[in-house]
């Protein structure tokens, strides 16, 4: 089984059960996740094309199972380059990005809806960014949204 047709299997098991009429109250059931999906950019360029398209496409049938679940919010794939504004001496300095000193920079983000932290977890954990091991350098952060802020 190609890891397209696993990862759908997975969501499938994972997301079953779920009738769209229980969406309607889904809000007040669960809360917001970002998953941050972190990469090596210096990896991921030695990438073939054929390499990089496959990932894309298990993204792509990732993305699509979360949406047909009711899970996924919003997502987006993100540029390796940033600018980044800080303070300095009263003054607004911007600087060319990525600003931190690290070799795994945010590649991309999905806002989710899950009923905890588990349920966000296994749903974070069939990224394909979270199973392409320390060779390109990917992993994924799971952080909640502070249901005291911004109201």
């Amino acid at each position: 089984m190609d890891p397209a047709e696993r990862l759908v299997g997975e969501l499938a098991d994972l997301l079953s059960g779920r009738a769209p009429e229980k969406r309607a109250t889904r809000a007040e059931t669960t809360m917001k996740y970002l998953v941050l999906a972190y990469g090596d950019q210096s990896k991921n360029e030695q990438l073939t094309p054929a390499e990089f398209e496959a990932i894309v496409a298990q993204a792509r049938v990732y993305d699509e199972e979360l949406r047909a679940s009711g899970h996924l919010i919003s997502g987006e794939s993100l540029e390796w380059d940033s600018v980044c504004l800080r303070p300095r001496g009263g003054k607004t300095v911007i600087t060319d990005g990525p600003y931190l000193e690290t070799k795994e920079q945010v590649g991309g983000l999905i806002l989710i809806e899950a009923r905890d932290m588990n349920e966000a977890l296994r749903i974070a954990a069939l990224h394909p960014a979270a199973n392409m091991g320390e060779e390109l350098g990917w992993g994924i952060e799971v952080r909640p949204f502070s249901p005291t802020c911004h109201k």
